[in-house]
């Protein structure tokens, strides 16, 4: 039944799923992060509006992808407005704003992270540039809204970030060798991500510094 399921499942709307799973999250981030910083109605919608297809905007500059996905599917700017609202009207429910900016962050991370792996690989990317898609796709937005709100990026905190988008990518390919379907590909590949993000957050794992401790 389950196999089923998955064959009738095409590649294009596993994309378009995964890409509205991650826009409604990362909408959900950066709605929270601007209402905590006190940014006004219009001021929460934009900040959302960067992280959620952000990321996404550039990959497809840098892959000479063109009409832009948002501008030719109008479903993405309705999307991502709602959800702020709604993020909006319900913000005072929010006990730790830390953790629900995080948690929502990694689902970002997941399904952005698959979303431009499978893009670059659609194109006919090197299966290396992908993984930089990948990456690319999963952590500008976040960056971008977080320098509006004057925040230092997530990525550049020593945090398990890039590496769990990597490790996931590297999965990815692992199952395809293996002859893993795509959709077993992509739910493996997404969990793995937001997986690894959200062991790190729960148990405070950081990637090592390389810097050589001096005696004087």
């Amino acid at each position: 039944m389950m196999n089923i399921i998955f064959e009738s499942i095409t590649p294009d709307f596993m994309i378009y799923l995964l890409d509205m799973v991650g826009v409604v999250a990362c909408a959900i981030a950066g709605t929270t992060l601007a209402l905590h910083k006190k940014f006004d109605f219009f001021g929460c919608i934009l900040v959302s509006m960067v992280n959620a297809i952000g990321g996404g905007t550039i990959r497809d500059v840098m892959l000479d992808r063109h009409p832009l996905f948002w501008m030719t599917d109008l479903n993405y700017v309705i999307v991502i407005t709602l959800t702020s609202l709604i993020c909006q009207v319900f913000f005072n429910y929010y006990q730790k704003i830390d953790w629900t900016l995080k948690f929502f962050d990694a689902i970002g991370l997941a399904a952005f992270s698959v979303i431009g792996l499978k893009v670059g690989l659609t194109l006919g990317a090197h299966p290396m540039i992908a993984v930089m898609m990948a990456v690319l796709t999963s952590i500008a937005g976040g960056i971008m809204r977080d320098m509006i709100c004057n925040e230092i990026p997530l990525v550049l905190q020593k945090e398990i970030y890039i590496s769990a988008s990597i490790t996931g990518a590297l999965l990815y390919f692992m199952l395809g060798q293996i002859g893993a379907s795509d959709a077993i590909q992509d739910t493996l590949t997404l969990v793995t991500i937001f997986g690894v993000r959200m062991l790190a957050i729960r148990f405070d794992w950081h990637l090592p510094s390389i810097r050589l401790n001096s005696d004087t």
